[in-house]
């Protein structure tokens, strides 16, 4: 299979099978065969199915599976954005007493920051950089609490004991 790469330059935002090349192109170090054999199928057939400039159509048991395998980030966000969502994989921090305070502060800080929107909510108009900075600090907030949610999760599962 050519290495030579389908999407130069590719940016944050693909299509649907732009992210799918993408994620097993840059599976781990073997890339899309390492995909395949970790699917259990032939490489060249997901190398063909997946190729941006192809329009054959692909499985979506395969979609399941590169993203199981992958857990790609722009494969993520290309299956949810035409919904207008937005996904968002928590990086598990442990849920102790400590970064309990902290998102106590980090709540009370995001809530001031919110208060300090008031202009946008004034006039009715929202500009982008309004919107971009709410939508900033939104993601901040999101994944502070969902982090330590996956860290609690993750210690009762281990049965760990931090607090």
């Amino acid at each position: 299979m050519s290495r030579k790469d389908l999407l130069p330059d590719a940016g944050p935002v693909l299509s649907l099978r732009a992210a799918l090349y993408r994620a097993c192109r840059d599976y781990k170090s073997s890339g899309i065969s390492g995909v395949a054999l970790d699917m259990g199928i032939d490489a060249d057939a997901l190398g063909k199915r997946i190729n941006p400039k192809d329009n054959r159509l692909i499985p979506l048991e395969w979609v399941e599976e590169i993203l199981m395998f992958t857990r790609d980030e722009r494969l993520l966000a290309a299956l949810v954005r035409p919904a207008g969502a937005i996904a968002f994989t928590p990086q598990p921090v442990p849920a102790t007493k400590p970064a309990l305070k902290a998102l106590g502060k980090m709540l009370e800080e995001e809530g001031k920051f919110v208060g300090s929107l008031h202009a946008g909510a004034d006039d009715g108009r929202w500009e982008a950089h309004e919107v971009a900075d709410l939508e900033y600090h939104a993601r901040l907030l999101i994944g502070q609490v969902l982090g330590i949610v996956a860290g609690a999760r993750q210690a009762m599962e281990e049965g760990v004991d931090h607090g």
